[in-house]
């Protein structure tokens, strides 16, 4: 993986996928005690930075492949992304989702288009379940962080930011990043490695579930525990991906870990101090930036998404809405 490939990416879902912005707000630098500054991925299409890399991943199947159709896992959000660009694309999508996944994400990856296939995560193998229907279908199938050609498309973002955080004056900065397998912030870090290499990326992810932190610190790749206990459920992955860990393991910094509540809280604040709706998992980085201060150096969020439950965004609202 190279900057090359990052760049061909951007080439390919140039048109389709918008470049998002660079946000600020002077009431959120208080609470921080320093410059924070919000890429809104949540305002991508399909509501997350997925879309970039399905588009990526899609579009760069051999025609033959493409046209016999797509298969995902995904808990929502990587789900949402192919649905769309398999719509956009003309091609048919069949999406393998556990059953406990946000009734929000279920509606919109069937409002896209795509075949949903339930499955229960406590007593199903979701891989089994895929492979079968890949093989009686012959579908592609469209992993959500090892592949090359999604990271790339994750790493389209970090081209973004490079020239963001250049036209804000922003100089070294942290670059926190939502991590589940570290397809969006090993693409990042690559865009960055060669565009802004004065950013550095830090993963962020949720308390009992930071496999990535812990695989950093290790040098070799680590497992959580458990697959459920966090509201944070697109960020909960079994470990860094194979593709993505090498990667993480040259170019990030240390890892940070956030309790839900600060999830919750950050929700409260970015609605309120920037109008954008962000889910649990999105905000992560929101939350380490805000409550989990180290430094008074500038620093760079993005918010990776925001398709959240109208449950947990109402209890977020409700609980820290006035007072963040």
């Amino acid at each position: 993986m190279n900057i090359d490939r990052i760049v061909a990416a951007a080439e390919r879902i140039a048109g389709h996928a918008p470049c998002t912005p660079l946000l600020n707000a002077p009431l959120l630098d208080e609470t921080a005690g320093r410059r924070v500054f919000v890429k809104a991925e949540c305002l991508q299409r399909t509501g997350s930075f997925k879309y970039r890399g399905a588009r990526s991943a899609i579009s760069a199947l051999p025609r033959n492949v493409k046209e016999r159709g797509v298969l995902a896992f995904s808990s929502g959000n990587h789900a949402q992304g192919v649905a769309c660009a398999a719509r956009e694309t003309g091609i048919p999508a069949v999406i393998v989702m556990p059953g406990d996944a946000p009734a929000l994400k279920i509606a919109n990856t069937r409002a896209y288009g795509a075949e949903v296939v339930l499955y229960d995560r406590a007593t199903e193998d979701r891989d089994a379940i895929g492979t079968t229907l890949a093989e009686e279908r012959g579908l592609a199938l469209v992993k959500p962080f090892d592949n090359e050609d999604v990271i790339a498309g994750q790493g389209t973002c970090g081209l973004e930011l490079a020239e963001q955080a250049t036209a804000a004056g922003v100089g070294e900065a942290d670059v926190l990043v939502p991590c589940g397998g570290g397809g969006l912030s090993s693409g990042i870090a690559l865009a960055l490695e060669a565009r802004a290499p004065h950013l550095r990326v830090r993963p962020v992810e949720p308390e009992g579930f930071d496999d990535v932190a812990r695989s950093l610190i290790a040098g070799t790749p680590q497992a959580n525990a458990r697959m459920a206990g966090s509201i944070c459920d697109a960020i909960v992955t079994p470990a860094p991906g194979q593709l993505t860990f090498p990667i993480l393991h040259r170019l990030c910094g240390p890892g940070i870990a956030v309790p839900d509540e600060d999830a919750l809280r950050a929700i409260a604040a970015a609605f309120v101090r920037l109008r954008i709706v962000l889910e649990p998992g999105g905000a992560v980085a929101l939350a380490a930036a805000l409550y989990h201060r180290e430094s008074d150096q500038d620093v760079i969020v993005v918010a990776s998404g925001g398709n959240v439950d109208s449950t947990v965004f109402r209890n977020a609202l409700s609980r820290f809405g006035k007072t963040d």
